[in-house]
């Protein structure tokens, strides 16, 4: 069974070359190279939830800080966990790999 990244299961379009960049932009979670092999995932693909200016329906999302709540009830987030366990990166522990400085 493949690992899933965001843009896979949720259908955005918004990774390089999906089908939605032209009108929305490439996702940031797609860009964050700082996150890439975390949990299997390309780029923040499957560390989403802590990367600031995602969209979940439709709207724009803030800070980690700001959105997390809404992340932890995601289904994307939800499988990523069941499937990481016992090895899930606490989400405290991956935003402070792209805190800036």
């Amino acid at each position: 069974m493949s690992k899933l990244n965001c843009w896979e299961l949720k259908k955005c379009g918004r990774q390089t070359g999906g089908e939605h960049v032209s009108d929305l932009g490439i996702c940031p979670v797609a860009q964050e190279d700082r996150l890439h092999g975390i949990h299997g995932g390309i780029n923040a693909g499957r560390s989403c939830w802590v990367v600031s200016g995602t969209l979940c329906k439709g709207e724009v999302q803030g800070t980690f800080a700001r959105k997390f709540k809404n992340c932890e009830i995601c289904d994307f987030y939800r499988t990523v966990k069941k499937e990481e366990f016992p090895n899930f990166q606490l989400s405290v522990v991956l935003a402070s790999k792209i805190k800036k400085n």
